[in-house]
């Protein structure tokens, strides 16, 4: 069976204030700014929505050229609740299930997505599938199906969707991947340089 591509929606929109100053979605990764490389490997899944603050900001020519979807997020200060608002409401009708994927991620992999969006089965009475840690600590990306849309869009403040996550927490659905990847964010200068040392060595 083939599979359907799913949307992407890929949030960067957020201030990296723990960077004092830097910008975590612009640090070198693989040779790129590791925006552009989190939504290149977004688009092996299907289209990609880049929730993004206000223009200008240099995290447009760090996707220059990509065949991505830029969503410019108003009210972005607010919180991750106005970028998924934005991005679901930007989402087609009858989308059937759309991939939340955070930007500051570097362990993900390309073949980690394709594994996770192999695990959607909108005719089960699952509503998210998730990615998780080799020892099974929910982390993300994050599947939501087309029944979990209006909620997305509603939500407000900072919540990452944690209240519609927790609302079917019967009907989620954890995907392994290898190692700590779904949950190794990288938010602070510190960890960004632990993070080459482990890289190096």
């Amino acid at each position: 069976m083939t599979r359907t591509p799913l949307p992407v929606i890929l949030l960067a929109a957020g201030a990296s204030a723990r960077m004092r100053g830097q910008d975590k979605l612009l640090e070198d990764v693989d040779g790129q700014p590791l925006l552009r490389r989190q939504a290149r490997l977004a688009r092996g899944v299907g289209p990609v929505l880049v929730a993004l603050p206000p223009a200008p900001h240099p995290r447009y020519t760090a996707l220059s050229g990509l065949d991505i979807t830029a969503l410019p997020v108003p009210d972005a200060a607010e919180g991750m609740g106005a970028s998924l608002r934005t991005a679901f409401a930007a989402l087609p009708p009858r989308t059937p299930a759309a991939m939340v994927m955070l930007a500051d991620m570097p362990d993900v992999q390309a073949e980690d997505l394709i594994w996770l969006a192999e695990a959607v089965d909108v005719q089960s009475d699952k509503l998210i599938w998730r990615a998780a840690t080799d020892q099974g600590a929910p982390g993300h990306p994050i599947i939501f199906a087309a029944p979990l849309f209006a909620q997305m869009r509603a939500l407000r403040g900072d919540d990452g969707g944690r209240s519609v996550v927790h609302s079917v927490a019967d009907r989620v659905q954890l995907v392994p991947l290898p190692g700590n990847r779904a949950r190794q964010d990288l938010d602070t200068p510190e960890d960004w340089s632990a993070w080459r040392c482990r890289m190096r060595d």
